[in-house]
């Protein structure tokens, strides 16, 4: 194939991956310029070794190359937009020691576990220690 057809390979993968937004057909590309250029400077290359070395160069970027970008660019982290941690709650129901129940927080009433060492009253404020799916466990503060 001419070189150019890899070329038009290579921004057709590109514009796929920026709408996938996987972070893993970009690397097909960057193998489709690869043989662009490897073509274009004139080192003759039946099909059958374009395809090869797309193929090996694609697959070798995709497993080496890949975990670093991902890294560097921070992929890899999951961000917390909120954090409940700290908060102040109030206790609805009397909460003894490792019992649960129901406090507000937030304008919300939520099932509560108080990991304190102290008993919690109806109406006393208390500190979220940890949150776990919808429930929050709180101490008094």
């Amino acid at each position: 194939m001419a070189w150019w057809v890899w070329v038009l390979a290579a921004f057709l993968l590109l514009l796929i991956e920026f709408h996938a937004t996987t972070a893993h057909i970009g690397f097909f590309a960057i193998g489709a310029f690869l043989v662009a250029v490897i073509v274009g400077v004139g080192i003759p290359m039946p099909l059958w070794g374009q395809l090869l070395t797309f193929a090996i160069s694609s697959v070798v970027l995709l497993i080496f190359v890949r975990p670093i970008v991902v890294r560097k660019l921070g992929f890899n982290v999951t961000k917390v937009v909120d954090t409940l941690i700290g908060e102040q709650a109030v206790a609805l129901v009397d909460l003894p020691v490792s019992a649960e129940g129901k406090a507000e927080m937030r304008g919300s009433t939520w099932t509560a576990r108080n990991v304190g060492e102290t008993p919690l009253i109806k109406g006393q404020r208390c500190v979220v220690e940890q949150v776990v799916g919808l429930t929050i466990y709180v101490r008094a503060s």
